[in-house]
């Protein structure tokens, strides 16, 4: 048996019982479990931050800066390669 299955019978066993079914009726322990399962994305959210003011005072460049950097610079060639196209266009007209 998997363990996604195992676990998904031992939560259904779970939450067929009474006293959890009590519990899960008290609003107090539902904010916890609420907490609890937003705690991931908070955390993740405070190393991104602390990521970047760790670069910024280092003076180093963050992930999300050298990839804005590159889509620029990719933008930049695509625009002076067709610049080149019409200006070798143009030229071979005269």
């Amino acid at each position: 048996m998997s363990l996604k299955k195992t676990v998904m019978q031992q939560g259904m066993k779970l939450m067929s019982d009474p006293r959890m079914l009590k519990l899960m009726q008290d609003e107090r322990f539902m904010k916890l479990v609420m907490s609890a399962m937003s705690m991931p994305g908070k955390l993740q959210t405070f190393t991104e931050a602390q990521r970047e003011t760790f670069a910024k005072n280092m003076g180093v460049a963050t992930e999300r800066e050298v990839h804005e950097l590159r889509r620029t610079v990719r933008a930049l060639e695509e625009e002076v390669g067709e610049l080149r196209r019409r200006l070798e266009g143009g030229e071979g007209r005269r």
